[in-house]
């Protein structure tokens, strides 16, 4: 099949690149010429404009804009909507708020075009681990780009299976028709807001291991911990053993007091998306909330938990926050 793709950064040039992989037809535009120079190299079709880039496509065509949510993502949709030819598809792979899709999805059907918010996930890892994929939109538009989600998803074979599971077998390789238009920002948005919660209690967890000899507790109280052994050992039987375990295991491993790291942490949106959510419809999310919160503190400390969460977000998105000082 044939893809066109709009950004070619972190996620934007491995999809591509694992589309390439697979047999499939990627054309290739970015802002910078040169990540579509390299593209070319390896298969793709570099273009220079977006114009281009519809007409480097054959009808019906699907273009997949992987740019930061916001001003570049809207720009983007509404410059190819006015190129595009009824029946093509338009894709936001992107963290894009989800009430905007639902936006986007009405503006572009209105000029007889197709929309999908695909939430996706899998970071800097995707090109080799593949990537999980949450998409809103309707089933025909999904079933006929089936064969590009298809090389895109880890696969079966990524994760033992879910005894009596028996859904859409989609789910099982990596990906989810999570419903119409917004549904996949959605699901991605609370994903992401999981992940701030899961992340920050390996990091609170581990800011207490990392304080045990403190001077603050008596003598004969404190304890001097191996942080990277103990992550290793978890890594293997525990149950919190996970990606975010390993990935957190292997920044210890490399650094094991963090120093390369800072303690500000960023946040990406989604969990602020999150907790609006969860307070419009009167859910109880406290862990949640919680962990947003953390974030914004870190701004203003220098913890050695923040120290843990800027070495997690390196390590699955390539996140790079500079060290204070």
């Amino acid at each position: 099949m044939q893809l066109g793709m709009v950004g070619l950064g972190r996620m934007g040039g491995n999809i591509v690149r694992r589309l390439l992989a697979a047999g499939h037809h990627c054309v290739a535009y970015d802002r910078d010429p040169a990540p579509g120079a390299e593209l070319a190299k390896e298969g793709a079709q570099a273009v220079a404009d977006l114009p281009a880039m519809v007409a480097a496509l054959q009808a019906p065509r699907a273009i997949w804009v992987m740019l930061p949510a916001g001003a570049a993502t809207e720009a983007a949709l509404v410059t190819l909507a006015g190129l595009l030819s009824p029946g093509d598809v338009l894709i936001d792979g992107g963290n894009s708020m989800w009430k905007d899709s639902i936006r986007r999805g009405a503006m572009l059907r209105e000029k007889g075009l197709h929309f999908l918010d695909i939430g996706t996930s899998g970071g800097v890892w995707g090109l080799s681990r593949g990537y999980c994929l949450m998409i809103g939109g309707e089933a025909e538009v999904v079933a006929r780009l089936d064969p590009l989600f298809q090389a895109l998803v880890p696969g079966k074979d990524s994760a033992p299976p879910t005894p009596g599971y028996a859904g859409d077998p989609r789910a099982e390789q990596g990906y989810v028709h999570a419903g119409p238009n917004g549904a996949g920002h959605f699901t991605k948005m609370i994903h992401n807001g999981i992940e701030y919660g899961m992340m920050q209690a390996f990091a609170e967890g581990l800011d207490i291991l990392h304080h045990a000899d403190s001077p603050a507790l008596p003598a004969e109280h404190r304890l001097t911990l191996n942080l990277p052994e103990i992550t290793e050992a978890w890594r293997r039987g525990s149950v919190v053993a996970s990606w975010l375990l390993d990935l957190t295991a292997q920044a210890l491993a490399q650094d094991p007091k963090l120093e390369g790291f800072s303690g500000h942490v960023s946040d990406s949106g989604e969990g602020r998306w999150t907790v609006d959510a969860a307070v419009a419809s009167a859910v109880q999310a406290p862990v949640l909330a919680a962990a947003l919160f953390a974030r914004f503190a870190s701004r203003d400390e220098d913890r050695f938990s923040g120290k843990v969460l800027s070495a997690q977000r390196k390590g699955f998105g390539g996140h790079l926050e500079a060290k204070k000082g």
